[in-house]
């Protein structure tokens, strides 16, 4: 398959399923000027990197970064996910000015709740939002605020790596096939519970997922 590398940890038919999941979880949105961007947090310091990027090219003039701590990021980022993302974009160029800093969501509906309530106070209400998300994380991103705030027009990115690249950059096979197999999870879930407006999920990205459950991905899953 495209860029499988073999390894003791994940077969290739595994990386077949895990990728077409990846690709599910993309949306393929045009990166457009908005009104304000908003940094979701997570373990990822690329989605700051990437916000960096997109400051620089003018496609918004203002960033929330969004986040606490969570049981996976506290060791990465002691200080919270939103005030790591803050230090990181200012180190890549950034102003200060240009950075509101949200220290206190504990899930993505927060943070999109919490980023909005910032604004508000700042005396900014939105017409379109530039959400900035690890990979994997766009459409349940969309998802939930298509839900929370379905009067914004919103455009979701993250930084353009391929599967392969990705789980590169994170170093464990394993846990990177958990982590797109949890998110499916939530986005199949989460409506169902009143976090996230439902998404249509092909036959074949099921497929993949109830394989790679079958074959025991599934420490990132939300427990009942």
């Amino acid at each position: 398959m495209n860029g499988f590398m073999a390894s003791a940890g994940i077969t290739q038919a595994q990386w077949h399923d895990a990728e077409a999941i990846w690709d599910y979880h993309q949306l393929g949105h045009e990166p457009r000027p908005c009104d304000v961007a908003i940094g979701l947090g997570s373990h990822d310091l690329g989605v700051a990197d990437h916000a960096a990027e997109l400051y620089k090219a003018g496609m918004f003039p203002l960033v929330v970064f969004s986040g606490g701590n969570s049981p996976t990021t506290a060791a990465r980022f002691p200080r919270g996910e939103a005030v790591h993302y803050r230090e990181q974009a200012i180190a890549s160029g950034v102003p200060d000015s240009a950075i509101l800093v949200e220290p206190q969501a504990g899930n993505t509906g927060q943070n999109i709740s919490f980023s909005r309530a910032v604004l508000a106070e700042h005396g900014l209400e939105p017409r379109s939002v530039l959400l900035i998300s690890k990979p994997y994380m766009e459409r349940r991103a969309f998802a939930t605020c298509r839900l929370l705030w379905p009067e914004v027009a919103v455009v979701c990115t993250s930084e353009p790596l391929e599967f392969v690249d990705y789980m590169a950059s994170i170093g464990d096979e394993k846990l990177v096939v958990d982590m797109v197999v949890g998110d499916l999870q939530r986005v199949i879930e989460y409506p169902k519970q009143g976090f996230a407006a439902p998404q249509d999920v092909p036959v074949g990205v099921l497929a993949a997922y109830d394989r790679l459950l079958a074959a025991g991905f599934d420490s990132r899953l939300i427990r009942p």
